[in-house]
């Protein structure tokens, strides 16, 4: 099952251009078997995911981008929408308090000016991010950052064996699909993604331009 883990639409992310009847239509073309809705801070209505998915024809899952303070984080299964920044210790808690999954997104975008090149850091530094130490996974694989970044978070994953995903990040149209997880076994909910994720059933497959 091919799955893309992280797009934006419009209008619920202000910074995304992609209408969601335009996205299903686009996923399909694509070959995508399923994508997740990750809106900055908002989280999709069941009933309009359910009404999408039987437009489009594929399957639609919920996700949520939030911010916090030691960086942005896709939550798959937690049903509150959270405003504004929250601290990532008690996000974790109230995520892992309703069995959901929390992956940290791009974590080292904006490093290969600002981190890696002129700070040198190396993998043990970068390990020791406060965010690491609160998620389940890291998105590896991600078409809005760099060729660096995507490693660096491939290596942080490997090292820490946490989770290793990708997510295309889509802000537009030709953006969906670029990075994905292929499951070993179709999944019908967000709890059954959830298990899927948990138990490591997939490959990641993406590309960043």
């Amino acid at each position: 099952m091919r799955l893309d883990l992280h797009i934006h639409t419009r209008p619920r992310s202000s910074c995304s251009t992609i209408d969601p009847k335009e996205l299903v239509l686009e996923a399909r073309r694509v070959g995508l078997d399923g994508l997740c809705l990750t809106e900055h801070n908002r989280l999709w209505n069941r009933s309009e995911i359910e009404e999408l998915a039987k437009e489009g024809g594929i399957c639609i899952f919920r996700g949520n981008e939030i911010t916090t303070n030691q960086g942005d984080v896709l939550v798959f299964g937690y049903e509150e929408e959270v405003p504004g920044v929250v601290m990532i210790q008690e996000l974790r808690k109230k995520v892992q308090a309703v069995g959901g999954l929390m992956i940290a997104a791009h974590p080292f975008r904006g490093f290969l000016l600002f981190g890696i090149t002129q700070l040198q850091m190396d993998v043990d530094q970068a390990c020791r991010r406060t965010i690491f130490q609160y998620v389940d996974g890291v998105e590896i694989g991600n078409c809005k950052v760099t060729d660096t970044e995507n490693e660096m978070a491939l290596r942080v994953s490997e090292r820490l064996g946490l989770l290793a995903l990708a997510g295309s990040d889509a802000h537009r149209l030709d953006e969906v699909g670029r990075c994905m997880n292929i499951l070993e076994r179709e999944v019908h909910s967000e709890q059954e993604l959830i298990e899927e994720l948990r138990a490591g059933r997939f490959t990641t497959n993406w590309r960043r331009s």
